[in-house]
């Protein structure tokens, strides 16, 4: 009986796959790419028309020897990598460094599924194909148009500016967006605007309706100053209140689509307070396989980067008979949900969703560990109610007039909930003045009060991960799996700092986007890169030649970096001083960057040697012997709390601790979402903290 070999990406899908197989199966992993550029040198050139050097990938050796023994095993081998063009590139490096182009007496095929499920993999392999190379050269053109802008500018960096930096293609555009932003933020000018509301009762309403000032029959009328509030408010004196208006209506609110990469990101980031490289290790995780009660090793979602809101038939009409079960018939949605325009889409994938709508959150909560459970119940939540009707609320609106000026008020009230019952948004929140549907036209009000407050115009909001990703979308710059290592990248290269989830530029951020606008404009233009994307899809669906988008590319790059190197100036930055003392030579520590984080160094380098392990200080005192508390980190990588003044003082928290005692039993406390908890496990004592709003 013939021998088949199923070679796959990741070692975790193996287990998951394996089991779908019959004993005529093995399956193998490559762990990912096997070949790639040298890191020693560009790889790529005009001399030899820009036709790409590859090398195996250090420590890949062991990986390809092995798979070799699989292959002279095999009869039939079939390369089932990720279902895009970096996976469709991964089965072509697998083919070529195995060599199995050259092989007479086996049969080579590309499969490729969507969702790791026995369907799907067994309907893969019933519909074999051939390696797609225009998908392939469109991977292969990204690597190469980022391979040469790395290792064109990235030196120039290190030799003008310091050490350690890089340039991308991708990257330099998002620090770009960012650096505009911050300069958006710093030219802002507020401007000053009132409000006013009228607090109004009928005579029988507890509390009072608030109507909020429009202008006049004429049209809206902004309060910008003092002056025209005082000049309204005297018009006021003695104004009769009375309803010349109430409109009855319905709403409704649409159930979102499923999501994209993007969404996922950004929905987990406001939700989860997950950064992207967080929430696509854990969707990762999901996607290849999990250990379920009662199912063994089972993938939970479909494959997690995609820009298609597109749902497979079986899927879809599976989620719509589970609502009909589980909500009743009025919940499952009549129509298909609407889908994004816009950018250029990669339909063939679908959206994410949950491999099988029937494996609820509640039945795998105690499989998963709490992150993991969090973002699958986040997206089996979205799918779901995209398939569900919309929800309804019933609305009412009223104008009152008061002298020559008019007040609005409006109320809604939720009659359907819908998608909602499933997926309701934490901002959608039902409004006041509930009682307003009593009013009719010509009852007079009673005025209680006027209520006035003086705002001044924000500016925009620094970017966070998630708005960023979705600009970076809207711009057309990047693909589903450039976003979070983009992010990722700019922050550990120190050019943005990230602080309660806004993103900062630093001042070597601004320093290198400088460099790179002036030096390198089209590189860093937004309008430039979303057209290179463009070009990228072309290539990948055959219309465009990929040699032709790099030969066009590179002298113009060339010709810059040329430039640069002879006008370009040094730039010096200086390290951040710390408050620590070197105990050899007496200067004050300087902060340094190593491949670890952050550390302290003496400035006498090379006189002075020394370096300290740097800690991030808290300024709460230690429970146990009174110095400060800094946060510190596990060889893993885990955050914890501890005492600076260690291994005199062997104080730790897992938790941030409190400088309040536990009135109970004097020990100390410690924070934990909104709670404040004893560090005694035997007192179990507790208090709410209070929120921004309560304070």
């Amino acid at each position: 009986m013939a021998k088949y070999l199923v070679i796959v990406e990741s070692p975790a899908k193996v287990k998951t796959i394996k089991k779908f197989l019959g004993t005529n199966y093995e399956v193998d992993a490559s762990g990912g790419h096997v070949r790639d550029l040298p890191k020693s040198q560009m790889g790529i050139g005009p001399e030899n028309d820009f036709e790409p050097k590859y090398i195996t990938i250090r420590g890949k050796g062991d990986v390809l020897a092995r798979l070799r023994k699989e292959v002279k095993k095999a009869d039939v081998i079939y390369l089932a990598t990720d279902p895009d063009r970096e996976g469709e590139a991964i089965s072509w490096h697998l083919m070529k460094a195995l060599k199995l182009d050259e092989l007479k007496d086996k049969k080579v095929y590309r499969i490729s599924f969507n969702e790791i499920t026995k369907n799907a993999v067994k309907s893969s392999l019933k519909a074999p194909r051939q390696i797609d190379m225009n998908l392939v050269d469109a991977q292969q053109t990204r690597r190469i148009l980022d391979r040469m802008v790395g290792y064109s500018i990235s030196p120039l960096l290190w030799a003008k500016v310091k050490r350690g930096l890089s340039a991308g293609r991708v990257q330099s555009v998002a620090l770009r967006m960012i650096c505009d932003r911050e300069e958006e933020i710093n030219a802002f000018i507020p401007e000053e605007y009132w409000n006013l509301d009228a607090d109004l009762t009928d005579g029988h309403a507890k509390k009072p309706l608030i109507a909020k000032f429009y202008g006049t029959a004429d049209g809206k009328v902004a309060i910008h100053n003092k002056k025209e509030l005082d000049q309204i408010l005297k018009n006021l004196e003695n104004a009769h209140y009375v309803v010349d208006e109430v409109k009855h209506g319905e709403r409704t609110k649409k159930p979102p689509i499923p999501f994209t990469t993007s969404t996922m990101q950004q929905e987990a980031s406001k939700v989860l307070n997950f950064s992207t490289q967080k929430t696509m290790r854990l969707a990762q995780q999901l996607y290849e396989g999990v250990e379920v009660k009662g199912h063994g090793t089972i993938a939970l979602i479909t494959y997690l980067r995609t820009d298609s809101t597109r749902v497979a038939e079986e899927a879809d009409q599976a989620a719509r008979a589970y609502i009909g079960q589980n909500y009743g018939e009025k919940y499952v949605s009549e129509g298909e949900t609407a889908k994004k325009g816009g950018a250029k889409i990669q339909d063939a994938h679908e959206a994410i969703r949950p491999t099988d709508i029937t494996l609820t959150p509640a039945s795998v909560k105690d499989s998963l560990p709490r992150d993991q459970f969090r973002l699958y119940q986040l997206i089996w939540k979205r799918f779901t109610a995209s398939r569900m009707e919309p929800a309804i609320y019933d609305t009412v609106s009223v104008k009152v007039k008061a002298s020559d000026y008019e007040f609005h008020l409006s109320a809604s009230k939720l009659s359907f909930d819908g998608f909602m019952s499933v997926y309701a948004e934490e901002d959608e929140k039902e409004q006041s003045n509930a009682l307003i549907g009593k009013l009719e036209p010509g009852m007079e009000l009673t005025l209680e009060k006027l209520d006035s407050s003086q705002h001044f115009t924000q500016p925009p909001a620094h970017y966070t991960e998630a708005s960023l990703v979705k600009a970076l979308e809207e711009q057309g710059i990047g693909r589903p799996s450039t976003y979070a290592p983009t992010i990722t990248t700019i922050i550990a290269r120190r050019y943005v700092a990230k602080e309660n989830k806004n993103l900062y530029v630093t001042e070597l951020g601004e320093v290198v986007n400088r460099i790179m606008k002036e030096n390198f404009p089209s590189i860093v233009d937004l309008q430039f890169t979303a057209n290179m994307e463009y070009l990228l899809d072309s290539v990948g669906e055959g219309t465009v030649d990929w040699k032709t988008v790099v030969r066009n590319f590179y002298p113009d790059l060339d010709e810059a970096v040329k430039k640069a190197e002879k006008e370009l100036e040094s730039v010096t930055i200086a390290d951040e001083v710390s408050d620590e003392v070197c105990d050899q030579c007496g200067r004050h520590m300087v902060i340094k960057y190593g491949p670890h984080g952050k550390f302290l160094a003496c400035p006498g380098f090379p006189e002075c040697k020394n370096t300290m392990p740097y800690f991030e200080k808290t300024g709460i005192p230690c429970p146990k012997c009174g110095k400060e508390v800094v946060i510190k980190k596990t060889k893993k990588g885990r955050k914890y709390y501890g005492c600076e003044n260690n291994p005199d003082c062997d104080f730790m928290s897992w938790q941030k601790p409190s400088t309040e005692k536990c009135p109970e039993c004097g020990s100390y406390m410690v924070e934990k979402g909104n709670k404040l908890l004893c560090s005694n496990e035997q007192c179990g004592y507790s208090k709410n903290l209070k929120t921004k709003s309560e304070e």
